[in-house]
């Protein structure tokens, strides 16, 4: 049976999860004892690398992997401490993002806070303090096609002289303190002892390859989004103050805002995104425009324009200061402002003013975290 073919079945169910497709797109998996393929690659340091830059080390692994996944993100720490424990051995270790962002939805990246631009990778590496190079390839994908990864995370060892020796995962367990077996580390070790890996082949699991081809997809995922309906309803003071005290078991991002208000404006569609990005998981958007309640078709004009499907409420009062007091003593008045807040109304993030969206986005994750890897 054809690697590719062996690896299919368990990255297939996965790929249906989040988005994507294997059969038609996928490429080989380059074969054990081929030779590496060369690239010439990017990376978030500043440095374009190319498979010359490692000829020194008497191994190489290449780890496919990128940023939205959050099988990906279980194994970061993981990598991390395979480059610390090897580099004193001389071994080199990079790590390339093969996916295509263009390709990549918007309900996908329900677990993350960073989508898989070359911007955003910079992003991720800063804040998780990598100590890898992070090379991109989502432009052309043509160094990724080569080595033929069907998910992320996805290891390839090589030998002194680049011949493939181990293709496979890094362990058996997202979650760490199930991982039963040591694969990569076991393949690393066996290669620098000079003796063939106890597996050199295991089947991967993890998020599937976003290859190129789908921008006509998201396109029409984003058509589709755009055709959603929009309201908007008047508030009272009532509803302001059960709406803070959030009662709805989910984690509930609330944005007061006006359309004279040009910061309001200028933000509004990063709420937008956010509210694509998590509202198929435990998460609610819900705006509430401050203008005055016979400006509702103005505001509902411009909710329409910018296609803020979610809950949305107006002022149903012209006394402000009644509806601000009932939603939040502590609300200086000053638009724009937002408040996250956990089930039962804790505060997670608050800003009178501009938000940070990646800010945002990260308390969003951080609250919706499952405990799904312990």
């Amino acid at each position: 049976m054809k690697p590719a073919l062996l690896l299919a079945p368990v990255v297939f169910a996965l790929a249906v999860a989040h988005g994507g497709t294997f059969a038609a797109d996928q490429p080989p998996m380059l074969a054990l004892g081929s030779a590496a393929p060369d690239f010439k690659l990017p990376g978030v340091d500043g440095r374009t690398y190319a498979l010359k830059d490692f000829e020194k080390s008497p191994l190489l692994v290449v780890i496919f992997t990128c940023n939205h996944c959050p099988t990906a993100q279980a194994y970061e720490d993981r990598i991390k401490a395979i480059m610390n424990d090897y580099k004193d051995k001389g071994v080199a270790l990079v790590a390339i993002s093969p996916n295509d962002p263009k390709s990549v939805r918007l309900d996908e990246l329900g677990y993350t806070d960073l989508s898989d631009s070359f911007e955003e990778m910079k992003v991720r590496a800063k804040d998780r303090s990598y100590n890898f190079p992070y090379l991109y390839d989502g432009d052309t994908e043509t160094a990724s096609k080569k080595y033929g990864p069907v998910a992320t995370p996805h290891a390839f060892v090589f030998d002194q002289g680049r011949k493939l020796r181990y293709a496979g995962r890094i362990d058996d367990s997202e979650r760490p303190r199930l991982a039963r077996t040591r694969d990569l580390r076991d393949a690393i070790d066996a290669v620098l002892a000079g003796k063939e890996p106890p597996v050199a082949q295991t089947k991967v699991f993890g998020c599937s390859i976003k290859w190129a081809g789908k921008e006509e997809s998201v396109k029409q995922y984003m058509a589709k989004l755009a055709a959603e309906p929009v309201e908007i309803k008047s508030v009272d003071a009532a509803t302001l103050s059960a709406l803070r005290k959030n009662d709805s078991g989910k984690v509930r991002l609330i944005n007061f805002w006006a359309t004279w208000c040009g910061p309001c404006v200028t933000e509004f569609p990063d709420l937008v995104e956010i509210n694509r990005m998590y509202r198929h998981r435990n998460f609610e958007l819900v705006t509430v425009s401050v203008n005055f309640p016979d400006e509702k078709e103005e505001a509902l004009e411009f909710l329409t324009k910018k296609q803020a499907s979610g809950t949305n409420y107006l002022f149903g009062s012209e006394n402000k200061y009644k509806l601000m007091e009932a939603f939040d003593k502590e609300w200086s008045g000053a638009v724009p402002f937002s408040i996250l807040l956990a089930p039962g109304g804790k505060v997670l993030y608050r800003e009178e003013g501009a938000i940070d969206p990646v800010a945002v986005k990260r308390a969003i994750v951080k609250s919706l975290k499952e405990d799904r890897l312990k």
